[in-house]
């Protein structure tokens, strides 16, 4: 079964005489969240994996997990992406222990490999492990050594 992950949802109580839906999405004010307010929820992601497999008993491949950030090319020529090595290695890493509780993953895929354009944030909500420029020059992200690493040593090497 395909699947992709990004974030989690909080539902907050109300009554249906105030909304429409019994219900409404919150902030969860135990969790972070991206400059673009989408909260970064590895926990969340492994619920969601066992949650899946244990209802459809099938193989997950998840076709896309990542963050969109406003990624800066330094005057140097290098773009420093920490903050999407650290999201991507906590979801690896919370998918790892889903696996070894009995998850069966048949493979995972980031979104996205190079930096691509939004129809609503343009370039500045950038994905990638390829910085592409205005001139569209592609430039190595940090992350896209770490994430060599990670495939090489099929996740065991998550340190960054």
């Amino acid at each position: 079964m395909a699947l992709c992950y990004y974030l989690s949802a909080a539902i907050e109580a109300n009554s249906f005489e105030d909304r429409a839906l019994n219900g409404v999405i919150t902030k969860n004010p135990y969790i972070d969240a991206t400059e673009w307010k989408w909260p970064i929820d590895p926990y969340g992601f492994k619920h969601y994996l066992h949650d899946y497999y244990h209802r459809y008993q099938l193989p997950i491949l998840i076709t896309e997990n990542g963050m969109g950030a406003r990624d800066t090319l330094k005057e140097d020529g290098t773009v420093n992406d920490d903050y999407r090595i650290k999201y991507l290695a906590d979801h690896i890493a919370r998918m790892k222990e889903a696996v070894e509780e009995g998850v069966e993953m048949i493979g995972y895929l980031t979104w996205s490999a190079t930096d691509l354009y939004s129809t609503r944030e343009g370039f500045e909500k950038r994905y990638g492990f390829v910085y592409i420029d205005k001139d569209y020059k592609r430039i190595k992200k940090r992350g896209f050594d770490w994430y060599k690493k990670v495939i090489s040593t099929n996740g065991e090497d998550l340190s960054y």
